[in-house]
């Protein structure tokens, strides 16, 4: 219900299927991720104190997207920073899957929704690299 990909330690991305369950809080990444992934479950009535972030100051490298499949189904494949392919998944409708590090495209396999969350400021084309992969078809460059 959790996976990993990885590859000599370094983490590319991090998959909670829909059907994951917890009985408590779950944090899934290291604590120097420049985006954290976690799942909570409480009980009805259950408090969690107000509360504000306080101002830190962060610097932030590399863009971390997390993206929650709200319906359809979508094929991430990964790719290395050399830009080599790594693997591919499947995901489905409820899943989410922090991309955590390397090269990353999509194919839609059924009509989806998709949320996605990364950090800002977005840096318009100084943020990403697109690169082409032999014998794939691409037939919109969209996010």
């Amino acid at each position: 219900m959790i996976e990993k990909v990885e590859l000599d330690g370094l983490i590319y991305g991090v998959i909670i299927r829909s059907n994951f369950y917890s009985s408590s809080i779950e944090f899934f990444t290291p604590n120097e991720f420049s985006q954290q992934l976690g799942y909570m479950n409480r009980p009805a009535g259950y408090i969690i104190s107000p509360h504000v972030h306080r101002l830190v100051k962060r610097e932030v490298l590399e863009t971390k997207e997390t993206l929650y499949i709200k319906s359809g189904r979508i094929r991430v494949d990964f790719y290395t920073d050399q830009k080599e392919y790594l693997t591919s998944r499947v995901l489905d409708a409820g899943d989410v899957i922090l991309l955590a590090s390397g090269g990353h495209g999509f194919e839609i396999i059924e009509d989806a929704q998709i949320i996605e969350i990364k950090q800002g400021p977005y840096a318009g084309d100084l943020d990403k690299e697109r690169f082409d992969i032999p014998g794939l078809i691409e037939l919109n460059y969209g996010a």
